[in-house]
């Protein structure tokens, strides 16, 4: 690493942000929040990892993303996969997918993205993991196919955090005892 590359790591507050996003109300886009909601439930996440429900805060999530060395978005991906389908981005794919292919809160991730680049604050890697959804309509249920791949999406996350060096620990009965339920979004992505 060059000492440039060693500052700029030192200056992150963060090693990898999961950044779960979508409207919990619009059906398969809260599948961002429900992921998260997972691993937070039945992972003992290691200091310098930190998970959060960004929802459709859009440009509100620039601190978040400018204090990570590395970003890790969840989200519902349109493709022409079939729904419940897994979706793994890297780089200026990422970058693609957040103006045409995601769920209607796209432009709110672009401009994030955007800012973070503005500001010298982008991070080292950004990866988008998702699903294919089903249905972006009015409703706080997610489709069948979709739910039935959220475990598929957990255990990427995993794996994805896992090669960034660091060790997620599955234990479902401690790891939530001490953790309330914050906020709606959290108890409706679970």
């Amino acid at each position: 690493m060059s000492n440039d590359t060693v500052q700029e790591f030192a200056n992150k507050q963060i090693g990898v942000l999961v950044l779960g996003l979508g409207n919990v109300l619009l059906g398969d886009d809260g599948l961002g929040a429900a992921a998260v909601a997972c691993i937070e439930r039945d992972y003992i996440v290691p200091l310098g990892v930190r998970l959060e429900d960004g929802g459709t805060l859009g440009l509100s999530l620039l601190g978040l993303v400018a204090d990570s060395d590395r970003v890790i978005l969840v989200d519902a991906v349109r493709t022409d996969d079939p729904p419940g389908t897994l979706v793994r981005l890297d780089g200026a794919n990422v970058v693609d997918a957040v103006r045409d292919r995601l769920s209607p809160h796209q432009v709110g991730v672009a401009d994030l993205l955007d800012a973070a680049r503005l500001i010298d604050s982008y991070p080292t890697a950004v990866t988008l993991l998702g699903l294919v959804p089903d249905s972006i309509e009015l409703a706080v249920v997610r489709s069948s196919a979709v739910d039935g791949g959220l475990d598929e999406l957990v255990a990427a996350i995993v794996r994805e955090v896992e090669s960034l060096g660091y060790r997620m620990v599955y234990e479902p009965e401690a790891s939530g005892r001490n953790r309330p339920i914050n906020d709606l979004t959290r108890h409706f992505g679970m």
